[in-house]
């Protein structure tokens, strides 16, 4: 009996510009209802799956994106994020980041108000 083929469902295609990735680390972030992230780059290039609940997800001078569980993102190194948060004030969101590190980099740098 054969099995069913197996699924293989694109989230995200993108493509990098900052060269040669060294090694990668992976965290599972929780924001709180309502909590947000502040403004904020990453030295490196970093990939993001939403796990549970939305995130409102902004890169300096884009539109603003709503992304529901089951999103994939990217945050290009360098780029400045203006937004990035849980987008409920009553549930929870979690998200995996992948970091592609290119050496010993920083994960995030917190910005000031613009």
């Amino acid at each position: 009996m054969s099995q069913p083929p197996i699924e293989r469902k694109e989230l995200l295609k993108t493509v990098f510009k900052n060269g040669v990735f060294t090694s990668a680390d992976v965290r599972e972030i929780r924001l709180e209802p309502g909590q947000q992230g502040g403004r904020h780059l990453h030295p490196c290039a970093v990939l993001g799956y939403i796990v549970k609940g939305t995130a409102i997800y902004q890169i300096e001078g884009e539109a603003e994106q709503i992304l529901p569980a089951g999103s994939a993102f990217h945050e290009p190194a360098g780029a400045i994020i203006t937004n990035f948060g849980n987008a409920s004030d009553s549930e929870p969101m979690t998200f995996v980041a992948f970091y592609l590190l290119n050496g010993d980099q920083e994960l995030i740098q917190m910005l000031g108000a613009d």
